[in-house]
């Protein structure tokens, strides 16, 4: 089983960025279809290695795991057709689990993450109370070696202004509990993706986010 992302994969990405047109894409539409196949193989392989220490990732099936390359322009300024990666959700909303994994694959711009992404306002609230009430936890989390060899911490890209009106102004994880999304990223080279064990690799980093998984799933268990 493939445990490497294709140069062919990237090399579609990138001409595609080129060429993002209907006609382009239908007349090399099998390219398209052997990047995606590649995909599919990379992320079972990749479901099989998390597995091992996620056993609940193995209910998650491959093909509903990777996103469409389809783009949606209806409400889009930008009209272009198609998106110039591959994406995929391993957990984060999907299925039964709150939490999860994601796999971005982008010529010079790959990456992975973890955590909680754009939850629904009722699950958003839940998770802000369980960081309130157990800071002490939640920090140590954060600070774990392994954590903190892989990410420089919570992503502060998507934040409120001021803390939620249901917490006190003071609360020691202000700053934390402003946070719209609960997500760590970790950048991933062209060169990483190629390895012959990137699926490993890969899961090993993933390994190192489920403790901060584990945390945000169990105001819901």
């Amino acid at each position: 089983m493939e445990q490497s992302i294709k140069t062919s994969t990237l090399k579609f990405l990138k001409t595609l960025e080129n060429n993002n047109n209907r006609e382009w894409f239908n007349e090399n539409k099998h390219l398209y279809i052997e990047a995606q196949e590649n995909m599919l193989v990379f992320i079972e392989k990749l479901i099989e290695e998390i597995s091992k220490f996620d056993e609940e990732i193995l209910k998650i099936d491959p093909k509903k795991a990777l996103f469409r390359i389809y783009r949606d322009i209806r409400f889009s300024k930008l009209k272009i057709p198609y998106k110039t990666h591959f994406g995929a959700s391993l957990g984060m909303g999907k299925g039964n689990k709150i939490s999860g994994y994601y796999l971005h694959i982008e010529p010079g711009k790959s990456f992975l993450a973890g955590g909680v992404y754009q939850p629904e306002p009722s699950v958003l609230k839940e998770i802000r109370k369980e960081i309130s009430m157990n800071s002490s936890e939640f920090k140590k989390i954060l600070e774990q070696n392994d954590f903190r060899n892989n990410f420089r911490g919570l992503s502060v890209e998507s934040k409120l202004k001021r803390v939620p009106n249901d917490f006190e102004k003071d609360d020691p994880m202000a700053e934390i509990l402003k946070l719209k999304n609960f997500i760590v990223t970790h950048p991933i080279s062209d060169e990483q993706l190629f390895d012959k064990n990137a699926a490993q690799h890969f899961a090993k980093i993933f390994e190192s986010i489920q403790p901060l998984n584990q945390f945000l799933e169990a105001p819901f268990l």
